[in-house]
């Protein structure tokens, strides 16, 4: 009995120890469920920072990458960087601006709301992203430093506001800008180094790599420059100072701006002649020649292209107009607007420089000169029916036409006679550039369309010290020289710097001080109807000057 008792208190004791459950026995020896980790990647997706630039913005949307306007969902974001694309920027100013170079200093000082330099008074104009990359280099700008206008209406608001200060994109520069250098560093400069110019941004990607950016918005290789000048005769006093100081010495001074160039372009108004006579300070027959050794002038010069529309082509007769020709070929110069016959007159000169297609072409207006014909050299002829077409003809197969004319000649800021029927014709066809290569006194210019008009550039080597008007006035205009720089890039114009030379010693043009330049830029702006008292060009007198040879 007892034994039995211990063996009912041991089994209670076992039934007090066992594990207490509702659930039946089968479910209960089923596993607890555990947590799932998932490893699906985030979706891909690029986040483009508001400092990008337009033209930048547009390669990135090719890239076949979603585009999201949160960062926090961005696989890929492109923004300011430390490395990566740099992004050129220029600093523009109306083109009718005097101001050619501003320090950085000034700048810097302006985008702190220090009034200081050129920038005092005036809001630096740019569009959003310009602001938005800048302030990620230099900080907040100082309130009413910045006003920030759409890209598409920054020129015209400069304009209208003259002066006016902007900063855009360097592939934003067209002909009304004008790019000024900052510490002697501009952009549209075959010397420019971007290692010390500080307008500009670098942009890069979280992930290097992935997708390809460009190395900058310039390219070095697709830049190019053309020089054009005014008029080139070789004669009287400036032959016989060459004969004294040396046939380089006109272009000791002027001769780089030359050299530097892509394309430097003379108008050689005069044939060479073996025979012509030695020349001397008081000759004033209007029947001209140069000796064949001058030649060396314009290969010293780095001379490209010569332009034979001149009025004196024809004055050593035929023989003289072909040893003129044979010898610009024996030295690898083409030619263009007069030739061997009337077809080789008219053709068109087409040049590919550096990537850049550039055609030059151009004609004499005048009617008392000869001119080419089928069978005689000379000059062409203004047919402006078959230069019209033919400007349409050459624009349609992408070349960037410059059209240069030697025409009527009248000793003020112009235009004169029929200048601008003929000029606006050739312009109104296509042409990017209308020259005047005639003019011995400079003349104003002009934005017509898309097209760029200089009425004449007046003298690069002659020897007009000063001109005498038929009332006895003796006037010294004629020193006053405009070299016009045209720059391409990548098939575009992006517009002219208005280089400026004075004659001296009647045969050596010379840099202009920066008084002079001052005054006279400021002078042809204001003619050119280029400030905001003058809306339009200031009418100038048409009287009838008859040219008096003297040195």
């Amino acid at each position: 009995m007892k034994k039995n008792l211990l063996t009912i208190i041991f089994c209670i004791l076992l039934a007090a120890c066992a594990p207490a459950t509702d659930l039946p026995a089968a479910v209960a020896t089923e596993p607890a469920p555990t947590a799932t980790l998932s490893n699906t990647p985030m979706p891909e997706a690029l986040w483009i920072g508001p400092a990008v630039p337009a033209d930048l913005l547009i390669a990135a949307k090719t890239w076949n990458i979603p585009v999201t306007d949160d960062p926090s969902l961005a696989t890929q974001q492109l923004n300011v960087a430390d490395s990566g694309s740099v992004w050129i920027y220029a600093l523009v100013a109306p083109f009718p601006t005097v101001t050619d170079d501003v320090s950085f200093a000034d700048l810097s000082s302006a985008w702190k709301g220090v009034q200081a330099g050129p920038f005092a008074g005036h809001a630096l104009l740019m569009a959003q992203s310009t602001l938005e990359a800048f302030t990620a280099l230099w900080g907040e700008p100082a309130s009413g430093a910045v006003r920030v206008v759409p890209s598409d209406e920054l020129v015209d608001t400069a304009w209208a506001e003259m002066p006016a200060w902007a900063i855009i994109p360097f592939e934003e520069i067209q002909p009304k800008w004008k790019v000024l250098s900052v510490d002697g560093q501009s952009p549209i400069h075959k010397n420019f180094n971007a290692d010390v110019y500080p307008l500009k941004v670098t942009f890069g990607l979280t992930h290097p790599g992935a997708f390809v950016l460009p190395e900058s918005n310039r390219d070095p290789s697709k830049l190019a420059t053309v020089v054009l000048t005014g008029v080139t005769a070789l004669v009287r006093a400036i032959a016989a100072t060459m004969e004294v100081k040396g046939v380089t010495y006109p272009g000791s001074l002027i001769g780089d701006w030359l050299r530097e160039a892509d394309v430097a372009h003379v108008s050689n108004e005069v044939p060479f002649d073996a025979a012509c006579p030695t020349p001397n300070y008081s000759y004033t027959n209007l029947v001209l020649c140069s000796d064949p050794k001058y030649m060396e002038l314009f290969l010293n010069v780095g001379t490209d292209v010569i332009e034979l529309t001149g009025d004196h082509f024809a004055d050593r007769g035929v023989n003289a107009m072909l040893d003129t020709l044979a010898l610009y070929k024996a030295n690898n110069l083409p030619y263009y607007g007069g030739g061997a016959n009337e077809t080789e007159a008219r053709k068109p000169l087409l040049m590919t420089v550096n990537g850049n297609k550039i055609a030059f072409m151009g004609c004499n207006g005048k009617i008392k000169y000869p001119k080419a014909t089928d069978t005689i050299p000379g000059a062409a002829r203004c047919d402006y029916d078959f230069f019209v077409q033919q400007v349409k003809d050459v624009r349609a197969q992408g070349y960037m036409v410059i059209f240069t004319f030697q025409h009527e000649e009248c000793y003020f800021a112009g235009p004169c006679y029929t200048h601008t029927e003929g000029f606006h014709k050739v312009a109104d066809a296509g042409a990017t550039i209308v020259s005047g290569s005639q003019a011995h006194f400079p003349h104003i210019m002009e934005f017509r369309g898309d097209s760029f008009i200089h009425y004449g550039l007046g003298n690069l080597f002659f020897d007009q010290m000063k001109y005498i008007l038929p009332d006895g006035t003796s006037i010294d205009g004629t020193r006053r020289e405009f070299l016009d720089r045209h720059v391409f890039y990548n098939g575009h114009y992006l517009g002219v710097e208005l280089l400026t030379a004075m004659l001296e010693d009647y045969s050596r043009p010379r840099p202009m001080t920066e008084v002079e330049r001052t005054e006279f830029l400021s002078e042809y702006f204001n003619l050119s109807g280029w400030t905001p008292l003058s809306p339009t060009p200031i009418p100038q007198p048409t009287v009838t000057l008859t040219p008096i040879a003297l040195p």
